[in-house]
């Protein structure tokens, strides 16, 4: 039985799982990959390596020490977490069963997806899913934003400080009766476009033109210097849905110390109700879930 499992091989899952091996802790961490998103960044045509600070430099310094230690990674997906008595059963795809003392969870979000052709083979080349990221990118330039609730009138309010225009392709107006809604509609390089469907990406090296089809069924041909698709975050909670408190959004619910409702039951990074979408906060966030790990354990050692 292992004193720690950590679920996720991203910004906090990695953070969490070096300062867990510092403490000596027996600690596995269980992921599909390593890296999580930092492993894509945005590419555009007007910025160069040296300008962006990348968060993949950060988190590799974690990943560079987790890779030579075999014992303390299972690369693998988790499809189910249990607690039974004193102790946490972890279940992989292929079936095995993880046993122990302490879980922390640390899985990220997925972004929702438009699924029309060229998303994917622009995605990161002039598209992307995060303003937050990379807003500060787009000073002076011409900026899509699709969606058309909280999180794309947050990116649109963000880059409308930076960009020379901003437009928001919208299938409904449903987010707009909201200040932040008010502002956005008074303000003057800021478009809104609604009733629209999204039809497909068009591009060269990067993403270019943006397709999409009005409420008369006409086709329209938007171009702009970047992209930005803001439906919405999905956090990766599926294993843990009936065991532990989730917030209306689907995100675990965690106190400052990274304590769940489920005693030994940790949670850090953007799976969690706290600030999301920076590698920098996800860092820390793990580095304080596995502090607070150990004193959980400490008596137990």
């Amino acid at each position: 039985m292992y004193d720690l499992i950590i679920i996720g091989g991203g910004p906090a899952g990695l953070t969490a799982a070096v300062y867990a091996i510092r403490k000596r802790l027996n600690v596995l961490l269980v992921s599909k990959d390593l890296g999580g998103k930092t492993n894509y960044r945005l590419a555009l045509p007007w910025v160069e390596d040296y300008q962006i600070i990348k968060g993949l430099e950060v988190v590799n310094k974690f990943r560079n020490e987790l890779e030579y230690l075999d014992f303390a990674r299972h690369i693998e997906s988790v499809e189910k977490v249990e607690k039974r008595d004193d102790r946490f059963i972890v279940t992989t795809r292929n079936g095995a069963e993880l046993e122990a003392r302490a879980v922390i969870l640390a899985t990220g979000t997925r972004q929702t997806r438009m699924n029309v052709p060229g998303e994917k083979e622009y995605t990161m080349k002039g598209l992307c899913y995060s303003a937050l990221s990379y807003a500060p990118l787009f000073i002076d330039k011409s900026v899509l934003v699709i969606g058309d609730e909280e999180l794309a009138l947050r990116s649109a309010g963000e880059l409308s400080t930076v960009a020379r225009e901003v437009t928001m392709i919208c299938a409904s107006e449903k987010g707009f009766d909201t200040p932040l809604g008010h502002k956005l509609q008074k303000a003057g390089n800021v478009k809104i476009m609604k009733d629209c469907e999204i039809v497909e990406v068009k591009g060269d090296e990067y993403a270019r033109k943006l397709i999409v089809k009005d409420s008369s069924g006409q086709l329209k041909e938007i171009e702009a210097d970047g992209m930005f698709v803001e439906k919405a975050l999905t956090p990766n909670t599926g294993m843990v849905r009936d065991l532990v408190k989730l917030d209306a959004q689907g995100r675990v619910i965690v106190d400052c110390a990274c304590r769940t409702s489920v005693p030994g039951l940790f949670a850090a990074g953007d799976v969690t109700n706290s600030y999301a979408e920076q590698v920098l906060v996800a860092v820390g966030e793990g580095a304080k879930a596995a502090l607070s790990v150990y004193e959980y354990l400490l008596p137990k050692l």
